[in-house]
Parts: structure tokens; sequence; C-alpha cells
């Protein structure tokens, strides 16, 4: 059984191991993509696997559409090279389910894959081709928050983007350069209508692709490299720099998948990690549950994608689903399950889930202080998400998701998960932030991660932040019951930005001051803290 064209043409082979095959034609589909391409999308990487591919085949499936997809990938070119090349463009969608049973999917709707590279002519000669036809909808990313800046660490302008700044468009070296250019071939095409989406997982993402490109095409207008009528596409109605909100979890390719897979005699699973260290494999694992709600701005049209799973809305109902799923019903609870699950020796999301004190935490935090100042955005219902997080999603042994993974950057993610919410008890006449009692015992939870030491008195590696050097060496020498523990952790704590708000100006400092001092007791300190609160 191999993943190839001709290894799937032996259909029995692979339904009787449970594998669900493409019904449709698939030189058929490829053959009217190439001619008519609607959908192009930018990062082949494993959430656009598991979800805009395979929202497209279920759509192929039932005949709703007749044309797949294009990616294209711009960061690492081995991902092309070395995993759809191989297997003619397929893919493995393990969804992994609560229940315990896994669907096995594979998925044919990515008609071309290119490598988004202006030194390979025949590449980018195709992309922008492909940019010019008047069938091209939209254009989609998933390229992380970091894929759309255009400054490095220190603010500084990055080399490459420099370089294409003065040299236009004809052949850029940077991500944003690159893209930047196909869509200027859309404009000097005819100035032709597309929508431009990103799906990436961040708050207002449309705006960040946005400020790229319209940064890209002043400093070509500047430059006199680059026809001047190109600023006026990027802001006209023909150009839309959609919002959008993305939840899905797709870990890592899991080597208890892979064996799975194997016994079902699927051959050459053996993941890859490219030069940039990308782990890639034949196969995406991946959780049933998935949202993606769109703002409905499409210049030229779309094709009617609700069928696929997609939801579609206005611009104000995206930001409301948006804020409701990172402020209070999925990523504060995450946060609170990194923090205290590697403190407490975890491994695995789904195995803190039956844990009595962490679940008691995140349903304090969920329902009880997050759900009074949570905006209903209509399309989905804000207890119903937290109960399908709690009830599905987290518990969901099959997950290989880890508290250490969710760990990574804290402390850029405290202000918008927690601050948020100190915000509105702050600003509402009925609420008081000093009534709440399980988000400051996250904040101290954190102080208290950033020791590197367990519950069980053993030291630990810190998920990677971009703070950790800083924030460090605050903690290095805190002791247990160290009588200077307040002294040590107050410059923390006046750190305004990393909270979203003044603690002190929120009544919220004293209470994380007192739990730090009862979290650092001595070993097992954290666990006796942790019960001792969510039971009050």
């Amino acid at each position: 059984m191999k993943l190839t064209l001709d290894g799937i043409s032996d259909k029995s082979s692979w339904e009787e191991k449970g594998y669900r095959l493409p019904a449709y034609d698939i030189s058929e589909m490829r053959e009217k993509t190439k001619e008519n391409p609607f959908w192009i999308h930018f990062g082949a990487g494993n959430l656009f696997r598991a979800f805009h591919a395979r929202v497209v085949q279920n759509m192929l499936n039932v005949g709703t559409i007749d044309r797949g997809l294009v990616v294209a990938e711009g960061f690492d070119y081995e991902i092309i090279k070395k995993m759809y090349t191989p297997h003619d463009n397929l893919g493995i969608v393990a969804t992994l389910k609560s229940d315990g049973s896994i669907d096995k999917d594979v998925v044919a709707s990515v008609a071309e894959a290119l490598p988004l590279d202006s030194d390979n002519d025949e590449s980018f000669g195709r992309l922008k081709e492909i940019f010019a036809r008047d069938s091209l909808q939209m254009a989609t990313f998933t390229i992380t928050e970091k894929g759309y800046s255009l400054v490095n660490g220190r603010g500084e302008v990055m080399a490459d983007v420099a370089a294409d700044f003065q040299l236009g468009p004809a052949s850029p070296r940077s991500y944003m350069g690159k893209v930047a250019s196909l869509l200027y071939n859309r404009f000097v095409s005819g100035a032709k209508p597309i929508a431009m989406v990103s799906t990436d997982n961040c708050s207002h993402n449309g705006d960040k692709l946005y400020a790229a490109i319209d940064e890209f095409a002043r400093a070509w207008s500047k430059n006199g490299v680059a026809d001047d009528g190109f600023v006026n596409y990027i802001n006209s109605d023909k150009v839309s720099f959609t919002w959008s909100m993305i939840d899905k979890i797709t870990p890592r390719p899991d080597a208890n998948v892979e064996k799975m897979l194997l016994e079902d005699g699927v051959e050459g699973l053996e993941p890859e990690i490219t030069s940039k260290n990308t782990y890639v494999a034949p196969f995406v694992n991946a959780e049933e549950t998935e949202y993606l709600v769109i703002e409905d701005r499409f210049p030229n049209g779309r094709e009617k994608l609700e069928a696929g799973g997609l939801m579609f809305a206005d611009r104000e109902t995206v930001d409301k689903v948006e804020k409701m799923k990172v402020c209070t019903c999925l990523n504060p609870l995450h946060t609170a399950l990194a923090i205290f699950g590697c403190l407490l020796g975890y491994n695995k999301i789904s195995e803190e889930m039956k844990d009595d004190d962490l679940l008691k935490m995140i349903e304090i935090i969920g329902y009880k202080e997050g759900l009074p100042v949570v905006v209903n955005p209509g399309i989905l219902e804000p207890r119903e998400f937290i109960r399908t997080v709690l009830e599905v999603r987290l518990p969901n042994p099959f997950m290989p998701d880890t508290p250490q993974r969710i760990a990574t950057d804290t402390s850029q993610k405290l202000a918008i998960r927690f601050g948020e919410t100190i915000k509105a008890y702050m600003a509402s006449d009925k609420l008081s932030a000093s009534d709440l009692k399980l988000i400051p015992l996250v904040f101290a939870g954190w102080l208290r991660y950033l020791m590197a030491v367990d519950d069980k008195g053993n030291a630990f590696e810190p998920s990677p932040d971009p703070m950790l050097e800083e924030l460090s060496p605050y903690l290095k020498n805190v002791k247990w019951k160290d009588p200077d523990a307040e002294k040590k952790v107050l410059p923390i704590l006046a750190k305004n930005q990393i909270f979203g708000v003044n603690l002190a100006e929120a009544g919220l400092l004293h209470s994380v001051v007192t739990y730090f001092r009862e979290l650092i007791a001595g070993e097992g300190a954290v666990r006796a803290t942790l019960h001792k609160y969510v039971e009050k």
C-alpha cells in the first residue's frame, strides 16, 4: 500500500483497512484546477493538510465543487520536495476522535504543490500565471504570525526585505516580498479582484497581512520600481484582507499513529526532518473539532464553502469569536493546564484532564471567571464552546499534545489570554477584579514555573520564551519559604505589558504574591495550593 496515485488505484486494499479514498476523478480535478484555479494557499504544513485540504476534499467527494487547491510553500521548500512530490501530492489525515475511533482519509485535493522560490523560474512563473487568472478568488495563509513581520527582534527592517524594497517585484527574496510580487502580477494583468485571507491563529490576522503588503506597495512606489497604481489597487475594494478565526489542534506526526498506519500495510511513512528542522510525514494526526470563521468579503466571489464546514460572517462577528476563544473559552484554559502540568510532571494534556484539581481549575476559569464577561458572537455559543473543550477536545486520549509545547512563549500570551478578562472586570459596574481567584493563581503558578523546578523538587527545562533570559534570574535564587520572595518577584509583577494590566490597580497584586508564597512552601506545595483553592 503505497501512498501514490498508482498505489491508491488498488482501492480494495485501502478500503479493507478502513481508509476513505477520494470519490472523484483526481486527474479530471487536477486538469480543471490547472485551467481555472480558484484557491491558492501559502503554507504547506500540517494545519493546511488536516483542515483546508480536507475541507476541499469533502466538497469534491460530494460534488459541491469540481476543482481542488494549489499550495505554495515559502519557508521550507523541502516540504514540497520530500513530502508532496514523492507522494503525488497525496496525504493521509488521521482524525483522532474522543470516542476512541479514528477516521483515516486519503486526501487528494491538492492539485499542485509549488515552492515559493523566486530563483525557480518554472515554479515562480507558474505562480505568477495562477495569480493572473480571472478564476482565482482567494489566497489563504498559514505561515504563523511571524511570517507577516518585516522587522527583526530589534525592530530593524530585515535585510532581504530592505533589498526587496529597493529592487522591486521582479525577483524578491523575502516571503512577503514574494507574495506582494504575485499580487503585483495580478494588478498588472488587469487589476483583477481577489480576497487575501490569513487563517493564521492570531488576532486581526488580515490586518497583519495587509500591513506587510501595503508597506511593500508604498516602498516600491516611492523607489520608482513599480507602478504607483499598485498602492491604490491594494487599498481598493478589488482586494480584501479579511479577518478570520481558526481553531484546530494539529500536533506533530505521532509515533503511535505511524505505527497504526504501518500495521495497516502503508509503506514509506518515515517522517522527515528538513534542514530547517521541519518535522513532516506523509500523514497528519489531528483532533476532530475544528472552526474556521471568515469575514465574508470576497471581491471575486467564492464557492459555497459552508458546505465544507467553514463559517462566514461580518468582521464584528469574527472579532467576537476570536476574543471568545483567545480570552475566555480555550486559550486561557490551555495556558493554565500548561503551567501546572509542567509543575506537576505531566507530559500529555489528556492525562491532565483526569486530574480532579486541574479539571476544577479550568472549569472555574472558564465557566465562573470567564463567561460573565464574554461577548456572545451569535455564530458560536460560548458555554457550548467551553463544554466541547472540556468534554471532547482536551480529554481526547489520542491527541499527543503536551503542556510543554503549549507553555512556549507564555510571557507573550498572558496579556491577551487573561488580561482582557481582568480589564472587563475592572470596567464593569457589577463585577470586581479582586473577586477573581484562579486567574491570579495562574500568574503565581507561572512565577513558580520560572523557577524551573517541579513540585517534587526536580529541575526541568522551561519551554522556549523570548523573555526567559530576562526573567529567569529573578527566580534563580528563590528558596523554599524564602522570606524575600515578594521582593524578588515584584519586578516581574510590575511589568504591565506581560499581564496586560497593572496588577496593583486591578487589586490582584496581593493575591498573586500570597499564592506564590504558598507555592514555594516546599515540595508538594503546588499540589496543596492548587487543591486548596479549587475546593474553596
